[in-house]
C-alpha cells in the first residue's frame, strides 16, 4: 500500500534552469515502492510533465508546494520561489548557505520561520564525508568544454542547452592545440574536465593536492586555459590574484571557474566578483595580455537530459529512505542545525 509521506517534486524558477533531480523513469521506480511522487508543471524542465504522468506521478501546477502535505518531502535543485516566504517542510535541494555565500543566510532564515528542514544535496555524504551524489563530472565537462570553443573562437551567445552529440561535434571542430590545466583533476569534475578538453583535442595538464600544495604559478600561468575544478571547504591560498592579472608574460587567456565560489571565503579565484550568464557567458578580465572568464554556476543545465538522468540514478537510492531521516540522512540535517546555530550567533 502506499505510504502517506510522498515525494514532491516542484519546478524550478532560476533562469535557463532545465534539469531536475527525479527524471521519469525513476520516478516510476519509487512509486513501485509505495512511495507516491507528485510533480509539479514546468514548461522548462527538460522532461515533459506528461512523462511523469505517464509513469503514475500526480501532476500539479508549479508553484504549489506549499500546499504538499506536511508529510511529504519537496525535492528541487535551487532555493524555492517565494510563493511562500516560511519554509514549513523537509526540502532537499543545493542550499549554498554553509560557506558564507552571501544568499545563505536569507535562506536559511526562510527556514528558521517556519520550522522546516533543509536537506542540503551538497552535503548528502558517506560516513567517510564523501558526497554520495553530484552533478560534478557534467558540471566539469560542461565548464572545460566552453574553455575549449571560446579558446578555438566558436563559443556564441547567448547559450542554449545542447545534446551531447551537438555539444561533442562543436568541441571536435574547435581543434586548436591548447595547453589546458585542470586544477582538482581527480574529482568527479575534474575528471569531467579531463574528458572534455581531450575530445576538443587539447593537451591536458592535470593537478591536485600534490600540485597545489606548493603553487607553480610561473606553469599555471604557462598555460592557454585554466579549468577550476576545487572543491573547497575552508580558505586555502589563491590560483589567481589581481597581480597574476597584469603579468605580462602570461599565456593564459581563458578561465573556466566551474566551482563558482565566488562570494565564499573558500574561493580559490578572487580576481571576479560575480558570475557570468548564459546571456553573456564570457567576461574580460583584463586586456593586454587577454584574460576571458566563464563562471556559470548552473553548467550542468547545458547538457539537461545528460546530467539529470545521472544525477538521478545516483539520488534514488537515498530518495528511497529519506523519510526515516537516519544515516545518510540524519547527517545531513545535522550538517543543517550546525549551519543554524552559526547564524543565530552572529
Amino acid at each position: 500500500m502506499p505510504t502517506s509521506e510522498g515525494i514532491w517534486l516542484r519546478r524550478e524558477v532560476a533562469p535557463n534552469e532545465q534539469r531536475t533531480p527525479l527524471v521519469p523513469a525513476d520516478a516510476a521506480k519509487l512509486i513501485a515502492e509505495g512511495i507516491p511522487v507528485t510533480v509539479e508543471e514546468s514548461p522548462h524542465r527538460a522532461f515533459p510533465a506528461d512523462a511523469y504522468a505517464a509513469v503514475g506521478c500526480t501532476v500539479v501546477p508549479g508553484d504549489t508546494w506549499p500546499d504538499a502535505p506536511p508529510t511529504d518531502v519537496v525535492l528541487g535543485l535551487k532555493e524555492p520561489s517565494t510563493a511562500a516566504v516560511e519554509l514549513t517542510h523537509r526540502h532537499v535541494l543545493f542550499g549554498h548557505a554553509y560557506k558564507g555565500q552571501v544568499g545563505g543566510p536569507p535562506l536559511l532564515r526562510r527556514f528558521g520561520a517556519g520550522g522546516g528542514t533543509l536537506l542540503d544535496l551538497e552535503y548528502l555524504t558517506d560516513g567517510a564525508g564523501r558526497r554520495v551524489v553530484a552533478f560534478g563530472h557534467w558540471a566539469g565537462y560542461v565548464g572545460a568544454g566552453l574553455a575549449a570553443l571560446r579558446h578555438g573562437g566558436l563559443l556564441e551567445a547567448p547559450l542554449r542547452s545542447w545534446t551531447l552529440e551537438g555539444f561533442d561535434a562543436l568541441l571536435k571542430e574547435s581543434r586548436a592545440g591548447a595547453r589546458a590545466l585542470v586544477i582538482g583533476a581527480r574529482g568527479r569534475s575534474g575528471r569531467g574536465a579531463v574528458a572534455a578538453l581531450g575530445v576538443a583535442g587539447a593537451t591536458v595538464t592535470a593537478w591536485d593536492i600534490e600540485e597545489t600544495g606548493t603553487l607553480d604559478r610561473d606553469a599555471l600561468l604557462g598555460h592557454d586555459i585554466l579549468v577550476n575544478t576545487v572543491f573547497a571547504t575552508e580558505p586555502g591560498t589563491p590560483f589567481l590574484g589581481p597581480d597574476d592579472l597584469a603579468d605580462p608574460g602570461r599565456r593564459l587567456s581563458v578561465v573556466s571557474d566551474v566551482t563558482c565560489d565566488v562570494t565564499s571565503e573558500c574561493n580559490r579565484l578572487p580576481v571576479y566578483d560575480r558570475v557570468t550568464e548564459w546571456s553573456e557567458p564570457v567576461r574580460r578580465l583584463h586586456d593586454a595580455p587577454p584574460l576571458d572568464l566563464i563562471a556559470i554556476d548552473n553548467l550542468p543545465s547545458l547538457l539537461p537530459r545528460e546530467s539529470s538522468t545521472a544525477f538521478s540514478e545516483g539520488l534514488l537510492p537515498h530518495l528511497a529512505t529519506v523519510h526515516r531521516g537516519d544515516g545518510i540522512w540524519g547527517r545531513c540535517e545535522e550538517h543543517y542545525h550546525h549551519a543554524r546555530r552559526a547564524t543565530k550567533d552572529k
